[in-house]
């Protein structure tokens, strides 16, 4: 046996970005929290060539699940052609030779920061979100040892505390993005920064979610038809932002989440947070031939 039997030629970097033994680690943790949804699972993130905090953890999960038939599509709270979505997406392409896209529709791995796509998705797609902060008992244990007992023995209690005086004291959960949710009655989660609006998108749904908080060097899974509950009580329903009467001013479409843009004369206006979803509203109305796909609102209502 010789020394050069043992190595490889070189090569500028592994496919995907990460090495095998990288991949096979993500690989590995991620189908142990698609086996126990909701549970957060470490692992062991690597250095990307993006700072800690805009995405790692996303990026991670897509470099490891990406394949040359891959095709990518990536969001910045809901816009294609913001500067994050648009480097993480020039990258993937670039480290993989899979194709890109804009189009919900057309795309098989989506990766996004802080919003989930108005349209539908399928059972083949698969939609990565990035996660600051994985831990939902962080502002009420910051003890994350004690935290992940609390995990371990279904202790919530202090997080029902908190909705509780939030309802005492301001008349209403003030919980915004982020809101704790119960994933298949075992786990509770932080599904991303998502707003509200988009919580309820996660439950039942038919593809797999998978949430990746690079920093925190922790990910947790949604797998399809799985039962997410945002936490609330009895007699207290759980409400979405009030965004079902506005009107994007520039597509003209309605009943779906808006991006507030505030005007000179102290008014606003207001702009349709999925950039796509406005786009294909403008070219249909232009009589253009373009697939809308079903939407999980419809007037501002969740739809079965």
């Amino acid at each position: 046996m010789s020394l050069k039997s043992l190595t490889k030629d070189w090569e500028p970097m592994s496919y995907g970005f990460l090495d095998a033994s990288a991949k096979c680690e993500i690989r590995r943790k991620t189908l142990k929290a698609i086996a126990v949804p909701g549970c957060q699972i470490p692992y062991a993130s690597r250095e990307v060539p993006m700072a800690r905090g805009w995405g790692t953890g996303g990026l991670q999960i897509s470099c490891t699940l990406i394949n040359p038939r891959t095709t990518v599509k990536v969001i910045d709270q809901g816009a294609d052609d913001s500067v994050n979505a648009a480097s993480i997406r020039r990258f993937l392409s670039r480290v993989s030779g899979a194709p890109t896209t804009t189009d919900t529709l057309k795309a098989d791995l989506i990766q996004s920061r802080h919003r989930i796509p108005e349209e539908k998705l399928r059972e083949d797609q698969v939609l990565v979100l990035q996660v600051p902060n994985p831990e939902p008992l962080r502002p009420v244990q910051p003890n994350m040892s004690i935290a992940r007992q609390m995990h371990a023995d279904a202790d919530y209690g202090r997080m029902w505390l908190q909705l509780y005086e939030q309802i005492v004291r301001s008349g209403r959960v003030m919980q915004g993005a982020s809101y704790p949710s119960l994933v298949h009655g075992r786990f509770v989660m932080t599904p991303s920064p998502i707003p509200r609006w988009d919580v309820p998108k996660m439950h039942m749904a038919k593809h797999l979610t998978i949430l990746s908080a690079g920093r925190e060097k922790r990910l947790h899974a949604v797998p399809p038809y799985t039962r997410v509950e945002p936490l609330v009580f009895d007699d207290v329903p759980y409400q979405v932002e009030e965004h079902g009467q506005l009107t994007c001013t520039r597509s003209g479409a309605k009943g779906y989440f808006m991006n507030e843009i505030p005007q000179n004369d102290g008014t606003s206006t207001y702009e349709v947070s999925d950039s796509e979803l406005g786009i294909k509203t403008i070219q249909k109305a232009d009589g253009d031939t373009v697939e809308l796909g079903d939407t999980w609102y419809q007037d501002g209502e969740m739809t079965q």
